[in-house]
């Protein structure tokens, strides 16, 4: 991913980005909105996102994620830092395991996105 998509937070994404059906989006807006949604353009991010929010702590190892993906860990690890690098998931390393957490926030504003504007 690119400076900009992984420099993306919540704030700004509500600065920037009205609901797709509110108005024309700026360029930047657009670009900030598609690096999100390209990272959920894959069932098993898709799958890793739902694991780790349904998880009791709402958080999960990749060790937590590999059995119910059916994925190895490698495939796994290369899912999460595409999640972690637009924002969707945050990474919190200890010692030597990283766990990781949605970040409810910014699925919250690219639902928003999506939701027609009530006038």
């Amino acid at each position: 991913m690119d400076d900009m998509a992984a420099s993306v937070t919540t704030a700004d994404l509500a600065v920037c980005c009205s609901p797709l059906t509110g108005g024309v989006l700026k360029t930047v807006a657009a670009e900030r909105l598609a690096s999100m949604f390209k990272a959920l353009a894959d069932p098993a991010r898709v799958k890793v996102v739902s694991l780790i929010a349904a998880s009791d702590d709402g958080e999960a190892c990749i060790c937590d994620l590999t059995g119910p993906l059916g994925l190895s860990q490698p495939t796994v690890s290369h899912h999460m830092k595409m999640l972690v690098d637009v924002g969707l998931v945050s990474r919190d390393q200890r010692g030597k395991w990283a766990y990781y957490r949605v970040n409810g926030d910014v699925l919250e504003t690219l639902a928003g996105a999506l939701s027609p504007q009530r006038r």
